[in-house]
């Protein structure tokens, strides 16, 4: 198994930056892709950005359009999410999520572990 417990979200305003962390604990090896999903009140949960375990290939959701980039620091079993320029339409809980296949998907079924979120609220 695998835990994950994300930080670092907070109440910033908009056009300010926060960075999310992800720390993995456990069977980590089985971490191959790891990913950030956010819901918002009264919304599905959906892909944010993924990252495959060897940090150069990532995808991100097209609407983030380079706002937002992610890494990951295999050595401290975690994974980030820098966010820039945010806007109250990033209002959400921030998930961390992990899948031991090595694509990285962007479909929430497809992960295989997931953290407790961690809440962003952006004000305008």
């Amino acid at each position: 198994q695998v835990q994950l417990v994300e930080s670092g979200g907070g109440l910033v305003q908009a056009g300010g930056s926060l960075r999310l962390s992800c720390a993995a604990s456990g069977r980590t090896s089985t971490n191959n892709v790891m990913g950030w999903f956010r819901q918002a009140p009264g919304k599905e949960r959906e892909f944010v950005a993924g990252i495959r375990r060897n940090g150069g290939d990532t995808n991100y959701a097209d609407w983030v359009k380079g706002r937002f980039t992610i890494s990951r620091d295999n050595a401290k079993n975690t994974v980030y999410l820098q966010m820039n320029s945010l806007k109250p339409e990033d209002t959400a809980v921030y998930y961390c999520a992990g899948r031991w296949r090595f694509s990285i998907a962007t479909s929430t079924d497809e992960y295989d572990y997931w953290g407790q979120g961690t809440r962003v609220t952006i004000s305008s």
